[in-house]
């Protein structure tokens, strides 16, 4: 039994995920006994209860991630919700290839819907499935002897093909142990199932005919033929690594064609500076002013050579982030993560940096770090060169030629664009050819001689003034003659010239308020169209930050904005938004504000306690500000949480400031006790006040119609709930570490909108009582709510993914409702008192994380049938279990078992490691 663990342990510590899935087949698990789970943990209990809510790993406490994060920034539904999905008779391959497949594709980080087994019992296929279909980006067929006897499976195939007609759905063939002839001229097995089929009195001869048309077509893709031949693991990965590639060159595509025009000499360069077939490791700094390119020129290379690298990591906008997340922690953590391929926990910048000089040593990298601008900033994210395995390329951009010199990084400049490569992007822009119309074309040589050569400039310009009448062009270009000493922000102005009032207005409000929080919220306050308006001009465009989406602007964007609202007045009370904390202190203390004011954002620079310079503020400077729509106190740097201490008030602030066109308010350590009364913002949709002085919000209820976010997290005084029956649009909710809350108002019962509630770390006894209306709830976090002695009855709330009990110490009953949660994935009752999980095998089908760690009473584990999806299962330090549930065998997808400290002698039984060895 030993010799069983250890060489599981090895395996687990070597990483060797690919034999894994070639070796243990369908169960692919990582045993932590002992050998891994020693270096997870210390040896006390809280350290490791404290460890595993770690979460954002910055340099601020763990209860100011809590509040601050509030939660992952909801991401819009993107276009494709799967990246393959797949299609095979279970009959024949369910618990053998493609399980296979199904597991090296999902740790690959590839988004697989393989559908259920209980679905395949009939044989019309469902409207989930077909959405499934419809959302994939990629099809795998796996035609096997016994497909085509598969209504289902022909049906499935049906649609796959349809959609692949209709829509960009690559379809991806794997002939298992059958000739691929045979599949497109419905021969031997086949040509049985199609016979058999034409008697049934239930398929019409259309149908049968729409099946064999899609077999023939499919039969005829290029696909994987698997024979016997070969094995199969290699052929597994080779169809990883297809998608995988296919994937990166799409999004090259979907850059638009405008960005890479002169591209293809620059990269040649680059690539003889980066020397691909060296077996050293290179550093490379890419710089130039902005707007020529550098970073467009990063991710071409980035999506063109990545699939040629063990991990790959592209960083972006580090410049902007660091000033946010000064510790760089984040930054470091998402590298990791990306390249790992798993959620890496980082707790400060110290620890960040032993980790990235240690784990990447024996890996193949290729790093992009985008505007880079300081050496700390390199100093964390590629210290070394002995960081990263042989062959690793690490690619910085950078304006500050000189930075790179000094750190001795090799260099590239990135020149304008000549006149020829100039013109061509300027057209493609403005009309959608190479070249411009012949009564265009002095015109266009006239703005392309004004944008100098910058892509940006011209691809701005040029989508400024698509389809719009010459006498257009021609004023554009005569305001710009008249002014022979046009700067960049005046060619990039025509664009903003050219927008509607609402796109006016967003554009100024991302420019002005910068930050990762405000570009979340602008999508809950603006429509789509607006956004999307801005981004089909290159005005705006959407970022991933660590799988969160984001809107992100140019810096000279932003410059140029910014540049538009102070030339509005010279006095700042006078301008349409204030984003300088000098200008802010200077209209709130000379009472200078006026109705021309829609935002205020207050936030201090690194480095200095500004706030107790200004002295005793009278609120009363709002109350001119009638037009007042963004409010935003304080953002992420966390260095400075106690700058707004220092500021002291006259009155309470909300009692003068105009709230009937409010729609975000932001404040953090808001300094007064009391909601006013007479404090009405019926147009509010996020409303945030961390760690203020808070005691209640309203003493009735208030008409929020529009509100869907509400976090009061860290008010350390506030004592109850108010009632938010007024505010039934409600999405999310955080009250977390408002340690004096010990009751939750009755009415957040029937929030029919809400998505996530958290309430950790408050002194809440129960949830709710009775019954619930909460049909959109996903996410609950009640962790560390030690004074919570039962759960909650589920039955209200069906749909719920992730729930967190850890850390409640009172709680040692599972409510048996909790079978009626068909969608809950992720389970954490680590560190509580129960006894047992279920006594009777539960219906969970999409279980696939629980968390029992730490459980000192549990004594028994649960009857696995009922959740088959698991992945992770941890019982670390579980010190009274020591049996493991023969139904374990049943987990066919699980992962991760950790069972650390726990009394447990012997794992499996002999006929459990013939199923693990299958």
């Amino acid at each position: 039994m030993g010799q069983i663990i250890a060489a599981l342990g090895i395996i687990a510590a070597l990483g060797i995920i690919g034999t894994l899935v070639g070796i243990i087949g369908t169960l692919g698990i990582i045993a932590t006994l002992g050998i891994i789970a020693t270096q997870r943990h210390s040896s006390s209990t809280n350290s490791e209860v404290t460890k595993k809510r770690e979460r954002d790993n910055s340099s601020c406490s763990e209860e100011d991630q809590k509040i601050i994060s509030s939660s992952s920034p909801s991401s819009s539904t993107p276009r494709w919700k799967h990246d393959v999905f797949l299609s095979f008779c279970g009959k024949d391959t369910r618990r053998s290839f493609t399980d296979h497949l199904y597991s090296y594709l999902k740790w690959k980080g590839i988004l697989v819907f393989r559908d259920d087994e209980s679905l395949e019992r009939g044989t019309y296929i469902s409207q989930e499935l077909m959405q499934a279909i419809q959302e994939s980006r990629y099809a795998i067929v796996i035609f096997s002897k016994n497909y085509a006897f598969s209504k289902w499976c022909l049906r499935e195939l049906a649609e796959i093909v349809e959609w692949e007609e209709k829509k960009n759905l690559t379809i991806i063939p794997i002939f298992y142990h059958v000739d691929p002839s045979d599949v497109r001229k419905q021969r031997g097995t086949f040509a049985e199932a199609f016979a058999a089929h034409e008697k049934d009195p239930m398929v019409d001869i259309e149908e049968s005919n729409t099946w064999r048309n899609a077999f023939t077509k499919v039969g005829y893709i290029k696909g994987e033929h698997i024979n016997g031949d070969r094995y199969e693991s290699p052929i597994i990965q080779q169809i990883s690594e297809k998608i995988l590639y296919n994937y990166k060159m799409l999004n090259i595509r979907i850059h638009e064609k405008q960005k890479i025009v002169g591209i293809d000499s620059r990269v040649g360069e680059i690539l003889t500076l980066l020397h691909m077939e060296s077996n050293d490791v290179r550093f490379l700094g890419i710089h130039g002013m902005g707007g020529v390119g550098k970073t467009t020129l990063a991710e071409i290379i980035y999506y063109r050579f990545s699939s040629q690298f063990e991990g790959s990591s592209f960083i972006s906008c580090i410049r902007e982030r660091s000033t946010t997340t000064p510790d760089l922690a984040p930054l470091q953590k998402q590298l990791l993560s990306m390249i790992m391929q798993q959620e890496i926990h980082i707790l400060d910048y110290r620890e960040g940096l032993m980790l990235m000089s240690t784990r990447l040593r024996n890996k193949k990298v290729l790093i992009i770090l985008d505007d880079v601008d300081c050496e700390k900033q390199l100093t964390a994210l590629a210290g070394d060169h002995n960081w990263f395995g042989p062959g690793s390329r690490v690619i910085m951009t950078c304006r500050d030629s000189h930075l790179l010199e000094r750190n001795k990084v090799n260099r590239y400049k990135v020149e304008p664009l000549h006149t020829t490569d100039a013109l061509e992007l300027f057209s493609l822009s403005a009309f959608d050819e190479t070249h411009p119309p012949e009564d265009y074309k002095d015109l266009s040589m006239d703005f392309v001689n004004y944008a100098g050569g910058l892509p940006l400039a011209l691809d701005v310009l040029g989508r400024s003034l698509c389809k719009k009448p010459i006498e257009i062009w021609k004023g554009a270009r005569n305001n710009l003659k008249a002014n022979p000493k046009t700067k960049i922000f005046d060619i990039l102005k025509i664009s903003f010239d050219g927008l509607e009032e609402s796109q006016k207005k967003l554009f100024l409000d991302v420019a002005c308020f910068s930050g990762q929080e405000i570009y979340v919220n602008f999508k809950k306050i603006y429509s789509a169209d607006v956004i999307e308006v801005l981004i089909d001009k290159s005005l705006l465009s959407k970022d991933d930050v660590y799988f969160k989406e984001r809107l992100t602007m140019h810096d000279l964007l932003k410059e140029m904005g910014r540049q538009i609202v102070r030339s509005e007045c010279q006095e700042p009370g006078r301008r349409s938004r204030l984003f300088h904390h000098e200008d802010v202190f200077h209209v709130l203390k000379n009472n200078t504000g006026t109705d021309a004011i829609e935002g205020i954002v207050l936030d201090f620079p690194l480095g200095g306690i500004l706030g107790a310079n200004h002295g005793e503020i009278n609120p009363a400077a709002f109350s001119k500000m009638r037009n007042l729509r963004l409010v935003y106190f304080c953002d992420f740097a966390y260095v400075n949480f106690y700058d707004f201490r220092h500021i002291k008030w006259s009155g309470n602030p909300l009692e003068y400031m105009p709230s009937d066109k409010l729609q975000f308010l932001r404040w953090f350590k808001y300094p007064s006790k009391s909601w006013p009364s007479s404090f009405q913002p019926k147009n509010l949709v996020v409303l945030k006040m961390p760690y203020s002085c808070i005691e209640q919000l309203w003493t009735e209820s208030m008409v929020l119609p529009n509100l869907k976010e509400l976090n009061l997290g860290g008010c350390e005084n506030l004592i109850e709930i108010s009632d938010l029956s007024g505010a039934p649009n409600l999405e999310k909710i955080n009250f977390s570490c408002c340690k004096k809350l010990s009751k939750v108002h009755q009415s957040i019962k029937v929030l029919k909108q809400l998505q996530e509630l958290n309430m950790y770390k408050t002194q809440i006894k129960q949830l709710w009582e009775g019954f619930v209306d909460l049909p959109n709830l996903k996410k609950l976090d009640l962790g560390s709510c030690r004074n919570l002695i039962e759960m909650p009855d589920w039955s209200g709330a069906p749909n719920l993914e992730e729930i967190d009990f850890s850390s409640c110490t009172s709680l040692c009953k599972v409510h048996p409702s909790i079978e009626k949660l068909k969608r809950l994935q992720i389970l954490n009752m680590s560190d509580t008192q129960i006894k047992q999980l279920w006594t009777e095998s539960m219906d969970l089908p999409n279980l696939k994380k629980l968390d029992l760690g730490s459980c000192r009473n549990l004594i028994e584990m649960p009857d696995w049938s009922g959740a088959p999806n698991l992945e992770e299962i941890d019982f670390s330090s579980c010190t009274s279990l020591c049996k493991v549930h023969p139904s374990i065998e049943k987990l066919k997808r699980l992962q991760i078992l950790n069972m650390s400290r726990t009394q447990i002698e012997q794992l499996w039984t002999e006929s459990m490691v013939s199923f693990l060895l299958i």
